[in-house]
């Protein structure tokens, strides 16, 4: 009878540990990147939406201090239109020296309230 060969398998754990750590820390890392847009959306969202809507009432101080709220690189556009206001927002959220690369985008349409002064 034959022996089996035997194979020298020391250091697999160490290789896999090491495979499956960087796994682990590149989804945390997608995970973390996700999370980052997802918020900033939120944020752009609210600020278009509270833009519009004080827009639409003709309060222009409170249209001031929503745009003083809005992330840091946020592009507002204000179009009075027969219908209403729309506001278009534009924030640049890419990675760090390519913020170019992922540009959210929010757009808020509101009719003009009953006795607003525009």
């Amino acid at each position: 009878m034959e022996r089996p060969e035997h194979r020298d398998t020391r250091g697999m754990v160490t290789a896999e540990l090491a495979v499956g750590t960087i796994a682990v820390i590149l989804v945390t890392l997608l995970f973390g990147w996700g999370l980052h847009l997802f918020t900033r959306q939120l944020l752009l969202e609210d600020t278009v939406a509270e833009v519009a809507r004080q827009s639409a009432r003709g309060d222009r101080v409170a249209v001031a201090a929503a745009r003083t709220d809005a992330p840091a690189g946020t592009r507002l556009t204000i179009t009075e239109e027969t219908g209403g206001v729309r506001v278009r927002g534009e924030l640049p959220s890419g990675p760090p020296g390519r913020a170019r690369d992922v540009v959210l985008v929010a757009e808020a349409r509101v009719l003009p309230e009953p006795g607003s002064v525009r």
